[in-house]
């Protein structure tokens, strides 16, 4: 069994926020791919289904953030599942908005998510990093990460979360490169239409078109000797 974990905080007021992308994202999984309902279970809400025939549980903490990890833990002790078998949806300030980066292992980079479940269970598990942007101001990155998408991020948003959960046979399977690729293919910006290049003209004329001089053969004169 795989364990998919989205990051967040729990409660309607932090619903929307950057910070919860990883509700977001396994939120869009388990509708895709019609888990049973959530329900409460290791201080989170869980609910279990399959993915490209690989038996997989949802799991959303609901310790609040800076916890995540005692409720990790607490299921994965339940079903013996091993660091290596779990999958972690996470926003990252360091990758700009809409990115995706698929990664096992190394440190947590301050995400107080991350570093909660460092603790209970080590680093070698894998991550799949969400692109939230960087407001540019070490002193505003609080206010963005705890704020709400945009009107303007919305449109890709949606993209994201439904590419994130069309492809998750992929992620599943180990195929971490081929799942970035998807997901990066689906989300991309259209390119606009080509221009469309002029028409060449024909090499023969109409066949109503007549050589500049040439005189009909029943024109009349116009003139006193015909010219």
């Amino acid at each position: 069994m795989l364990l998919l974990v989205g990051l967040g905080n729990p409660g309607p007021e932090y619903a929307r926020h950057r910070h919860n992308i990883g509700f977001m994202a396994v939120d869009a999984i388990v509708r895709r791919h019609s888990f049973a309902p959530f329900k409460k279970k290791f201080q989170g809400q869980v609910a279990e289904g399959d993915i490209a025939g690989v038996r997989v549980l949802a799991l959303k903490p609901q310790t609040f953030m800076n916890e995540s990890g005692r409720s990790v833990g607490a299921a994965m002790a339940f079903y013996k599942i091993q660091p290596e078998d779990v999958i972690v949806f996470h926003d990252e300030i360091d990758l700009l908005a809409r990115k995706v980066r698929v990664k096992k292992g190394g440190g947590h980079a301050g995400h107080n998510g991350l570093r909660s479940i460092h603790e209970q269970i080590g680093p070698d598990y894998r991550r799949v990093r969400l692109g939230i942007g960087h407001p540019g101001d070490r002193n505003r990155v609080t206010g963005h990460v705890l704020g709400p998408f945009s009107k303007e991020d919305q449109e890709w948003l949606e993209k994201l979360l439904a590419a994130l959960a069309e492809h998750a046979g992929l992620l599943v399977k180990g195929d971490d490169g081929g799942y970035m690729s998807k997901v990066a293919n689906d989300i991309k910006p259209p390119r606009p239409a080509a221009p469309k290049p002029d028409a060449k003209p024909a090499d023969d004329k109409p066949a109503d078109e007549k050589p500049a001089g040439d005189k009909p053969a029943d024109a009349k004169p116009t003139g006193k000797d015909g010219l």
